[in-house]
């Protein structure tokens, strides 16, 4: 049993391990190509992703790359593709802007109102696209895009002068109502002259316990994961299938509705036109390389968080800042090759013992003195 679960072990840490060695193999060989020497290059982004303040500002992307990853596992757990995360948690967070910055009420009770909203517009946007796959067969993924270009549009023509938001005549920048002082979420200090950690990581790791839980200590957990394994045999013992394809898409969207608050509540506290976009596609990625794991997800928002910040460093050293970009693709790429890969010889073993192991309760059961040939009877 010890071995087996040594096994286990090995092939979970295995195929993230390869995809990350055969991304830094590929970046390497590019660099090369363009000419230039791509061990310093590690250097300085190794260099300079160790250092305090880089590290603040790994910790505080980290936490809204983690939720963006748990937002995409909840429905990859259920084989459901959730890429509408994106429009989402940016929905939601302009309308928990809209809705902070409308009231003045305690913090006790504004942070929670606002969370709130955040979670119930994602949760909302949605079961929109869970709707539609269940009673109309329309695929999430198809409609989860379209539904990011609508929620685009929706904040458009709503973050206008006039409508839900106010212009700025100084630095011509449209923005919802800032928010009060009472709902800005608390920071922890990293000492020094240093930016302060965000404390949103609390909530993100609050809700990545809570993940753990919901899908791997309960019973609708269990139903989740069977109806992501078969459809078919998750109904034939019982299972509402539409009922958990919906449900699925509401907590996937209400996770992404949580995505943006970190940025609300402990940086800009308010909705700009250029509040930070494309973090659903990063959760993408970053869930497939933590593989639907809360550990897994939250090292690999870290892996995000310190690449990020060694682009800048490589920049000013007079490389690409794309050669990043390039290793985040390679890395994607190769993460689902390598889990193919891990998941095939995970296979081979496991045929292999059960054949052993009947082979060997073949001879057990085989009785005594058969293997001996029998002898001549003489005439």
């Amino acid at each position: 049993m010890k071995k087996l679960d040594k096994e286990r072990v090995v092939l979970a840490v295995a195929a993230p391990v390869l995809a990350l060695a055969a991304a830094f193999v590929v970046t390497a060989l590019v660099l090369l190509a363009t000419g230039k020497e791509p061990f310093n290059a590690f250097g300085i982004m190794f260099d300079y992703g160790v250092k305090a303040d880089s590290q603040v500002y790994i910790l505080n992307k980290a936490t809204t790359y983690y939720l963006a990853g748990l937002a995409v596992a909840i429905g990859f757990r259920m084989n459901l593709f959730n890429i509408g995360v994106d429009g989402q948690y940016r929905l939601a967070a302009f309308f928990a802007a809209v809705v902070g910055g409308a009231l003045k009420l305690p913090g006790l009770v504004q942070i929670p109102l606002i969370l709130l909203v955040g979670m119930l517009v994602g949760a909302m946007w949605a079961s929109i696209a869970g709707l539609l796959k269940v009673y109309r067969g329309v695929s999430e993924v198809i409609s989860t895009i379209m539904l990011n270009s609508l929620s685009g549009i929706v904040i458009s023509y709503l973050l206008v002068d006039g409508r839900l938001a106010d212009l700025d005549k100084q630095t011509n920048i449209v923005a919802t109502d800032p928010l009060p002082s009472s709902s800005h979420f608390f920071t922890i200090p990293a000492g020094g002259d240093l930016d302060p950690i965000w404390g949103f990581i609390v909530v993100a790791v609050l809700a990545g316990v809570g993940f753990w839980f919901l899908l791997g200590r309960t019973r609708f957990g269990f139903d989740l994961r069977a109806v992501g394994r078969s459809e078919s045999a998750a109904q034939a013992s019982g299972v509402n299938v539409k009922r958990m394809v919906l449900t699925s898409m509401v907590l996937s969207g209400a996770m992404a509705g949580l995505v943006g608050m970190p940025t609300l509540l402990n940086d800009t506290h308010q909705f700009t036109s250029d509040f930070p976009a494309g973090i659903g596609f990063t959760g993408i990625a970053i869930a497939l390389l933590g593989r639907n794991n809360p550990v897994g997800i939250g090292l690999a928002a870290v892996l995000w968080g310190f690449l990020e910040r060694g682009a800048n460093r490589l920049e000013f050293e007079g490389y690409d800042k794309e050669i990043v970009g390039v290793m985040q693709g390679v890395i994607v790429l190769c993460v689902v090759i390598a889990y193919e890969l891990v998941r095939r010889y995970g296979l081979g073993r496991q045929q292999q013992r059960v054949g052993a192991e009947l082979a060997a309760q073949a001879r057990a059961d085989k009785p005594q003195g058969t293997d001996k040939t029998e002898t001549e009877v003489p005439a």
